[in-house]
């Protein structure tokens, strides 16, 4: 109708202008900017509801678990703009994602916004303006059951984190969490590191060898694989204990050399004993469901989770790939005519098979979009009509998924393998090798190739492959020469090899995400967030591309397998997960559900009587890992460190363990090592010529340093320079009569007086305290380093250390340094060259690392800063730091509205009086509330809700001191507990 205007409210800015760009003039399209309302904090609760459950969890569990939400403050302003935008409308579309989470969303917007006009859901699974126009045209209702799916998550992850993460931080450590996919996670991470502790490593050795059929002929490589009949031992042959298992001999050093010298004897006769090929086939992958997509851009683009989300949100909205969040590997009709024809195009009409593939995926999760990630459109865009549109990580990932959708719909690669056995026998038999009273020793050599005779997909992508633990041989193209059953070969060259059996290989987040995904733990949607808490948290630190848990997971996993055994069983955790999806199908009730979870069943013992009934927990023991011969590596409040008795009872022996150092290197050698290195104790350097004051280098628990004493503070061993304590040296002659604690106080006046802080300055990473010499201690001590006068300015330019590294300084203005050493190196036209360029590098001096458009909240533009503490983003008004794991790089636009909407979200620290209106605010809306009915929701046809208002009536006072104690301890670490 002419003059009517309808409001179409999707959840990212982005995404609101490229549909924006598809609809007419009657329609105004707005974003939420994610999710506008979540489970208040406990503590910023009216003080009249911080009673019972309710004041515990925010959740109450005694009637049947109503959450009670609120609007944050970051996101009123947002809401008010959408509510103003609401009146001049006549019809609201909500087209938020089409997954779990884009449902609540629309619930959400549905109960805060009350609309009094036609409300219609809109779903779609690609930004195009056939996509978008089907979609109006094919509008349906609020899907409730998806909406009880997701809010049964979030209530899960409130009590699972508000119940468990408090016995972490009194048991283990502050700050630390617990969930139900974490937790999994991290578990897995820890199970893999105690399989490489554990692991003995087996030697075996092998032989290979080249023969030549004829002079002119190709020589070929092969490699021992029986002796006398008797298969060799190979990697795979041994287990994780270093013992052999089957009937594969292992041939040692000596054996393999005796062998290799006998070949190559005159008289040994070498002769094909078999040659057989087949014919070999290979098709190609599915396309990308969401968790194949990260674990292919870790392999090929070295990808973290995370960042790969972030990439493909931002094709995704930006209209050039399908939604993103998907367990589909499926491909519409048109998807699939799309790829058979730019294949054909691009590739010739016989890489195309007869029929168009198809692909059917595992998952029966009703959450997910039901196609693949691929190229939008009906007619796809190839990477080189796309480089002018896209740059950097957003065009090598779009490569990456035209390639292989592409792909998945051309022809199989053909070709033939074929494999040879080439029998060596010795003219007498070798000793150690061959059987007591054996004439002669066989020894088969296998050599095998393929030949690709049609490349099919492989015009397009291969995919890219995990770790083997054992090398096993890649099928990749080999050619043999022709060869015939009974021809005479000639021995070329042959080589005796040892091997080492490997451990199991560490997870990598490809290998980690593989992993979940088979065990059924998680959704794809979370697996990006579960990498970043697990690093966040200090459970794993990346190195390289492996995941190398930290000492404090051990105890973390430790005390959940012994006292929550059941939350971190992998097919526990994967059957919440199958319940989850029986919610969402409308097949289970969501109140049922999670009474039984919290309060118990036939089934379950319910986490609520876990918590009652743990018992006392021994910290010491959940910290302590005894590691044989008396030694014990214990995890304490500054890190792990390893415990052994002293030559004190009383007084065992400690030293800490190297930062550096994974948990599979402490090995009981390497612990033993530890502790019987020499105690490095303060070691007098020399005397300073200047003060007379003797130079001490010393080790501290920051690191070593040096520093300086006068000469009657201290005596030095003549023969070693180490500090010797001389108690009685300072120690008045009354200490050896009984007058010493009578006389005592009257020492007390002289302390009165501010003694002078003595100089000390840290050792570089180059140094160490048994090696620092005086010159150099006193260079350190002497720090800022004048490195001379700035002739324009006339301000004096110093060189110096700092907490973030080495740098110089000219009044207020900095430049970072590239090493410690120079500070003592560069001199002053270097600095000058220094200060002549911008702060940082190739970027403006006005301290932006990155800057992007306005925030859709502040309408400020948002730029990327190195702050104190490392990057962070900042609008002007909300400061948000990078996480641990990402880097300025992998930040874009929407990255950085999330980081700053995160942020509002926990509120700000400095105002804490500002909190106080916001949780008074939802107890205005008490009157309104109304009991959530068992019975099914209405649909969202119109301004009915489809569910009760979250505000919860004052619950009756249930153990008031307990439920406050316990809101407290939860609320210390923000939502932080929670993380699934």
């Amino acid at each position: 109708m002419p003059g009517t205007k309808k409001l179409v409210i999707v959840e990212s800015p982005a995404k609101a202008k490229t549909i924006g760009q598809y609809l007419g003039s009657g329609y105004e399209v707005l974003a939420s900017v994610g999710h506008i309302r979540d489970l208040v904090e406990p503590k910023n609760l009216p003080p009249e509801l911080k009673k019972g459950s309710l004041g515990k969890f925010s959740v109450d569990v005694e009637n049947g678990f109503e959450p009670y939400y609120v609007v944050s403050d970051a996101k009123k302003k947002t809401v008010s703009e959408l509510k103003r935008a609401l009146k001049g409308a006549d019809e609201l579309y909500l087209a938020t994602d089409e997954d779990r989470e884009g449902e609540a969303i629309a619930w959400h917007l549905l109960q805060e916004l009350k609309p009094k006009v036609p409300v219609k859901r809109m779903v779609f699974h690609e930004i195009t303006k056939d996509a978008i126009q089907k979609a109006q045209e094919n509008t349906r209702e609020l899907d409730t059951a998806l909406v009880d799916a997701q809010e049964t998550r979030r209530i899960l992850d409130r009590l699972y984190g508000y119940e468990v993460s408090p016995v972490l931080w009194r048991k283990v450590g502050p700050g630390l969490s617990a969930g139900r996919v974490q937790s999994a996670a991290t578990r897995l991470v820890v199970d893999r590191e105690r399989e490489r502790l554990a692991f003995v490593s087996a030697s075996y050795w092998d032989l290979t060898a080249t023969f030549e059929p004829a002079a002119d002929a190709l020589p070929f490589s092969s490699r021992l694989v029986r002796v006398d009949g008797t298969r060799v031992a190979s990697g795979r042959d041994f287990d994780d204990r270093g013992q052999p298992k089957g009937q594969a001999v292992a041939l040692d050093e000596a054996s393999a050399g005796a062998l290799s010298r006998a070949l190559q004897a005159s008289d040994v006769d070498i002769v094909v004993s078999s040659v057989e090929s087949k014919p070999y086939t290979r098709r190609p992958a599915a396309p990308f469901t969401t968790s194949t997509l990260q674990q292919e851009a870790a392999r090929k683009l070295r990808f973290s989770a995370r960042q790969t989300m972030s990439v493909a949100q931002s094709l995704y909205e930006n209209g050039h790939i399908t939604y993103m969040r998907t367990d589909s590997p499926s491909l519409s009709q048109q998807a699939t005519n799309a790829a058979r024809s730019q294949a054909a195009s691009l590739y010739g009409a016989d890489t195309v098979p007869e029929k168009r593939r198809v692909y059917t995926g595992k998952s029966k999760n009703a959450q997910e979009a039901h196609e693949a990630i691929r190229p939008s459109g009906d007619t796809f865009r190839t990477p080189s009509d796309m480089q002018s549109t896209l740059r950097g990580n957003d065009w090598k990932l779009y490569d990456l998924i035209w390639k292989r959708t592409v792909a998945s719909q051309m022809a199989d690669a053909k070709g033939s393998t074929a494999s040879v056995v080439v029998t060596a026998t010795t003219q007498t038999a070798v000793a150690g090798v061959s059987a007591e009273g054996a004439a002669r020793t066989a020894a088969e050599f296998v050599a095998t190739g393929t030949v690709i005779t049609f490349r099919g997909f492989l015009n397009a992508y291969e995919e890219g492959r995990d770790e083997d633990r054992h090398g096993a041989a890649d099928s990749a193209e080999a050619k043999l020469p022709p060869l015939t059953e009974g021809q005479q070969l000639t021995l070329d060259e042959i080589e005796a090899k040892g091997h080492d059996t490997s451990a199991p290989p560490r997870y990598t987040e490809a290998s980690l995400v593989k992993t979940l995904e088979e065990l059924g733990i998680g959704r794809p949607s979370t697996y990006a967030a579960i990498m970043s808490t697990i690093v966040d948290r200090g459970y794993v630190t990346p190195r390289g591309t492996a995941l190398v848990p930290n000492w404090i997971a051990f105890s973390v996993v430790r005390l959940l397998e012994e006292y929550f055994g059941d939350l971190v069983q992998y097919d526990f955790t994967a059957s919440m997960e199958d319940d989850l999806d029986l919610i969402a199908g409308g097949d289970a009730d969501r109140v049922d559900w999670l009474n039984g979870f919290y309060f118990g069943n036939d089934t379950h013992r319910g986490l609520r009587k876990v918590i009652d009934n743990l018992g006392e927990i021994d910290a010491r023991d959940i910290n302590s890992i005894p590691l044989g011969e008396g030694l014990t590596l214990r995890i304490g409040r500054y890190g792990p460190y390893l415990e052994a008795p002293g030559d004190d009872p009383e007084t065992p022996r400690r030293v800490n363990v190297p930062e550096d150092m994974a948990p599979d290197e402490l090995t009981p050698a390497r612990a033993r090592e530890l502790i019987d290195a020499p105690v490095i104790g303060d070691r007098v350097v020399g005397v300073n010529p200047e003060s007379g004051k003797e130079v001490l280098a010393k080790d501290g628990r920051f690191g070593p340093y040096v520093t300086e004493r006068t000469p009657e503070e201290i005596a030095a061993d003549p023969a070693t320079g180490e500090v010797v304590e001389a108690a009685t040296a300072t120690a008045s002659p009354a200490a050896t009569d009984g007058t010493a604690t009578k006389k005592a106080p009257a020492k007390k006046a002289p302390a009165k007086k501010a003694a002078p802080k003595e100089r000390t300055a840290s050792l570089f990473k180059s140094m160490s305290v048994d090696t620092i010499d005086l010159e150099t201690a006193l260079a350190l001590l002497d720090l800022p380093r004048t490195v001379g006068v700035d002739p324009e300015t006339g301000d004096e330019i110093q060189a110096q250390n700092g907490r973030y590294g080495p740098y110089l300084k000219k009044g207020t203005d900095t430049r970072s340094l590239t090493s410690e050493d120079q500070i003592f190196e560069i001199d002053l036209p270097g600095a000058l060259e220094l200060y002549a360029q911008p702060k940082y590098g190739a970027k403006r001096a006005s301290s932006a690392l990155a800057e992007f458009e306005a925030d859709p909240v502040s309408g400020k533009p948002i730029k990327i800063k190195d702050g104190r503490f490392g990057a962070y983003v900042t609008d002007g008004e909300t400061n948000a730091t990078i996480p641990r794991g990402e880097t300025v790089e992998e930040v874009d636009f929407e990255r950085a509205i999330q980081l700053l909407a995160d942020k509002r979200a926990k509120g700000p620290a400095k105002k804490p009086s500002a909190k106080k209106p916001a949780a008074k605010k939802p107890a205005a809306k008490k009157p309104a509330a109304a009991k959530k009915p068992a019975a099914a929701k209405p649909a969202a046809a119109g301004a009915a809700a489809a569910k009760p208002a979250a505000v919860k009536k004052p619950a009756a006072a249930r153990k008031p001191a307990a439920a406050k104690a316990a809101a407290t301890a939860a609320a210390t670490d923000g939502d932080a507990p929670e993380a699934s």
